[in-house]
């Protein structure tokens, strides 16, 4: 057997470390670009499919289950393997899935090529950041993290206008929305690997705990089918409720046994249970759940409650993007500075709470002036917040951990965002069925057959019907974002309790030095 090949410890320059950046945030912002130009198009992508309320939020929960499930998986195989074999593996995942849902034919098949372009995507969050990690001591990675979110927020600002052109281009149409990307993946792809040079630990003899992760993606995905179709389907109260809560809770405490039993787990309850990993997850939860369940509606507000184009749509999101570019540039750079994240991260999720209750006073004639304010907020406190609580994180485990303690937080961050959608999508889909019903009785309209709003096909609705569903989504989306600032004032609580303390100035963590007479 081979000796292990040891990470590089010596500090890079300036110009190595960009070097090996530019591989990965060319990759990074593609996958981004992906996906945002669907967030803009997918009103127009269910719509023309007949897809329903129900299955447009498990387009979106389905790729972030799966990204969520794989996360854990992809960062403790960063610590085991090759991280730039790893990350080329998920650019091919990432891109073959991305063809196939440029090709599907109906809602389910959308929302089954979703699932696995979601491993894809999984894989991309965490190995950068697990880079990264490998190569930038933390008191320098704020100012690297920046790049990160700049990169980050240009691609969800030029994402949903690229993806608002596509769908209003009538020679090109949404299908475009996930063809166009790939040449740039197989672009991003060779500049990859000719730039990423990251030196890997490898320690053959372990293993992945492959039981831990089914049986967390198994709780979950049981669990958010519940929220699904709960109130609608079955009530609250019922067999099915019983049956459907009480497997998932089982399967979710088999998990625990599991990843506290194996050598290797896929989320090492020995990193969780530390105060800043624990609390840190607890506001990357609060975080995820509040912006990706608000976040994710805010297409459909804007296309359907408001009646704008996919392309004034993507104009409409950029306040929440620039917010995002501006905030996570310039707290960065301050975290650099300073070596600490506790202030950032509490202020961001202030500013983030603040936000979200701007968002829920909103209905479907609220002035845009007011709806861009909100979403500039929003786009602050997501900036301040969402790498600061990773590079938190980092900062209290070694470089032989850094994969698993990132997949850890980025894994809950994931979750937070996949229960956010399907409770928040449970919670629109709801009340909007409550508004058109009591819409239709004031008019005195009996709806039948696909004219009753219960798809998102509006180009077939009636005049009278579609002015009663543009009202009942416009009104409905500010409960879900007054939903979502419950959600972050517990981000605010677990933040304050964070411990303050420096950022190290190594790569690697280092261990004190035993006393002096256990030396002798």
């Amino acid at each position: 057997m081979s000796a292990p090949t040891l990470p590089e410890t010596e500090p890079k320059s300036h110009r190595q470390v960009l070097e090996a950046l530019s591989g990965l945030l060319l990759v990074l912002f593609v996958a981004m670009v992906s996906s945002t130009i669907v967030s803009i198009a997918l009103p127009q992508i269910i719509g023309s499919l007949n897809g329903t309320q129900s299955q447009y939020t498990w387009v979106v929960t389905a790729a972030l289950l799966t990204t969520t499930a794989s996360t854990p998986i992809w960062g403790k195989l960063a610590d085991l393997f090759d991280k730039k074999l790893l990350i080329e593996i998920a650019i091919g995942i990432f891109l073959v899935a991305s063809l196939a849902c440029g090709f599907a034919q109906n809602t389910p098949m959308l929302i089954a090529f979703r699932a696995v372009q979601g491993l894809g995507m999984g894989a991309l969050q965490i190995l950068v950041q697990v880079v990264i990690a490998a190569i930038i001591p933390p008191k320098e990675r704020g100012k690297y993290n920046g790049y990160l979110g700049g990169v980050l927020a240009v691609a969800t600002v030029g994402g949903p206008l690229l993806g608002g052109v596509i769908t209003d281009t009538s020679w090109l149409g949404w299908r475009w929305c996930f063809f166009l990307p790939i040449p740039f993946t197989l672009i991003a792809l060779v500049v990859l690997h000719r730039t990423l040079n990251v030196m890997s630990v490898r320690r053959p003899e372990t293993s992945v705990d492959y039981p831990g992760a089914i049986l967390i993606a198994a709780g979950v995905s049981l669990l958010l089918i519940w929220v699904t179709f709960v109130g609608n389907s079955f009530d609250w109260i019922s067999w099915q409720t019983l049956a459907m809560v009480g497997v998932s809770i089982v399967l979710l405490v088999a998990a625990t046994w599991v990843e506290s039993v194996v050598k290797e787990p896929v989320v090492p309850l020995h990193v969780v249970r530390r105060p800043t990993p624990a609390l840190a997850i607890l506001v990357s939860v609060a975080v995820g759940m509040a912006m990706f369940g608000g976040a994710v509606f805010l297409g459909q507000y804007f296309q359907i409650g408001r009646g704008y184009s996919p392309t004034e749509s993507g104009l409409l999101t950029i306040p929440m993007m620039f917010g995002t570019l501006v905030s996570s540039t310039i707290s960065g750079q301050l975290v650099s500075r300073s070596g600490r994240t506790r202030p950032y991260i509490i202020a961001g999720s202030i500013v983030l709470t603040l936000g979200f209750l701007i968002m829920s006073t909103i209905d479907h004639e609220t002035s845009m002036v007011i709806v861009g304010l909100g979403m500039l907020v929003i786009g602050v406190g997501v900036g301040m917040c969402m790498q600061n609580l990773v590079l938190a994180v980092q900062n209290t485990v070694p470089l032989r951990e850094v994969g698993a303690a990132t997949g850890a937080i980025t894994f809950f961050r994931s979750l937070g965002g996949t229960i956010g959608v399907s409770v928040l999508g449970a919670v629109l889909a709801n009340r909007v069925t409550a508004d058109i019903t009591e819409g239709f009785a004031k008019a005195g309209i009996r709806p039948s057959g696909s004219q009753d709003g219960s798809t998102l096909n509006m180009a077939a609705m009636p005049e009278p019907i579609r002015v009663i569903v543009r009202a009942a989504y416009g009104d409905a989306t500010g409960h879900i974002f007054l939903v979502s600032a419950g959600i972050a004032v517990v981000g605010i609580v677990a933040a304050l309790f964070l411990k303050p303390a420096r950022l190290r100035e190594s790569v690697d963590l280092v261990e004190p030095a035993p006393p002096a007479e256990a030396r002798r």
